[in-house]
C-alpha cells in the first residue's frame, strides 16, 4: 500500500466526495501530465468535483478532472478534460479494480498536491451515501457548530 510520506502544497480537493461518499481507504498516485497542465495547475485552475477513476487493459485512468488550459500554452495546451493516466504499482491497480468490482464501491479522486515538483493525486475507495446517511453527517457537523459558538460566546450550557 501507497502511504502517504509528506503531503505538500495542496491545489484541489473534492469536497464533493466527502459528501457523497464513505472513504474507506486512501491511496497515493502519481497522474501523468504535460507541461502546460502543471503550469495550469500551479495557477490552481483544476476542477475534481465529479471526477472519477476507471480501468481499463490493467491500468487506471481519472476521468472528468477538468484542468483548464494554460493562457500562455497556445498549441501546446491539451485537452481540459482529457482521460488522465494514473500512475501506480500494478499490484495496487490489480487489487484496487477487484475491489471496485464490488457492489457499491468505486474510486475517486479525493484531492491533487504536489510532493515535491511532482503532482500526485490521492484517491479513494469509497462507497455511497444514502440520503439518511447524508443527512445525518449534516445534523452532526449542524450540532458541533453550536457547541462551537455556544463555548465561544461564552454561553456555557451545554
Amino acid at each position: 500500500m501507497a502511504e502517504k510520506k509528506g503531503m505538500g502544497r495542496t491545489i484541489a480537493q473534492n469536497k464533493k466526495a466527502w459528501h457523497d461518499y464513505f472513504v474507506d481507504e486512501k491511496i497515493e498516485a502519481g497522474i501523468e501530465l504535460f507541461g502546460t497542465e502543471v503550469k495550469s495547475l500551479r495557477q490552481g485552475a483544476v476542477n475534481l468535483k465529479d471526477s472519477y477513476c476507471s480501468f481499463k487493459d490493467g491500468e487506471i485512468f481519472a476521468l472528468g478532472v477538468h484542468i483548464s488550459p494554460y493562457e500562455k500554452g497556445n498549441i501546446y495546451n491539451r485537452e481540459p478534460l482529457r482521460p488522465k493516466k494514473l500512475l501506480m504499482h500494478k499490484k495496487e491497480i490489480v487489487r484496487l479494480s477487484g475491489k471496485a468490482a464490488e457492489k457499491g464501491y468505486s474510486v475517486i479522486p479525493l484531492s491533487l498536491y504536489f510532493s515535491g515538483s511532482r503532482v500526485k493525486m490521492e484517491v479513494g475507495l469509497c462507497r455511497g451515501k444514502k440520503l439518511y446517511d447524508k443527512r445525518e453527517d449534516l445534523a452532526k457537523a449542524a450540532a458541533k457548530r453550536d457547541m462551537e459558538r455556544a463555548y465561544k460566546s461564552g454561553n456555557r450550557e451545554y
